[in-house]
């Protein structure tokens, strides 16, 4: 079970690395540790569990959070209709994004970042990702508002880069001309 002692945080050299491709069909190795990645947002989540184990609750979590330089990343978070985006990808990648963008009207935050680093991220409002599951089964995925952002953010980690690389650093809360806020 992943812990917050698993977890990297900003600073450690693995989380600006390029993560490896996963070879399919996945080994029984890789199998346990994107299955932990996913356990362990469902855990985070359920109050009594995180608590117990003193888990900080998220809705991503990617392989090089925990040390681990390789493309698997694990969702699992609502949209505003409350429909439930729940996955487990390895070498998920986005093949075709829109052009609207939108923004966390809260901002960002990261398992990997203790601090609250404040400002807009500005990412794509739909995107479609693929990306092989457990299995190793091929899946086609299309997501808009939280889901999206919730993905790219996690895609962008594979690729070395934490969600603050986005933020305007002379104006962190400039207004975003024809972008969708998101956010409760």
């Amino acid at each position: 079970m992943i812990t917050k002692k698993d977890i990297i945080l900003d600073g450690h050299p693995t989380l600006r690395m390029i993560a490896q491709e996963v070879e399919m069909p996945p080994s029984p190795e890789d199998q346990a540790i994107l299955k932990s990645l996913h356990e362990y947002l469902l855990n985070s989540q359920d109050e009594e569990t995180a608590e117990k184990y003193g888990l900080r609750p998220g809705i991503g979590l990617a392989a090089p959070q925990i040390n681990v330089s390789k493309r698997m990343i694990a969702v699992h978070v609502t949209d505003e209709k409350d429909k439930l985006y729940s996955f487990a990808l390895f070498n998920p990648k986005i093949i075709s994004h829109s052009v609207q963008q939108a923004y966390l009207t809260y901002g960002e935050g990261c398992l990997s970042i203790e601090e609250n680093i404040p400002g807009y991220v500005v990412r794509s409002e739909r995107i479609t990702v693929t990306g092989f599951d457990i299995d190793g089964n091929k899946l086609k995925i299309r997501l808009k508002g939280l889901p999206a952002i919730v993905f790219q953010h996690e895609i962008d980690h594979l690729n070395g880069v934490l969600f603050y690389d986005h933020i305007d650093k002379k104006d962190p809360f400039k207004k975003i001309e024809g972008a969708t806020p998101v956010g409760r």
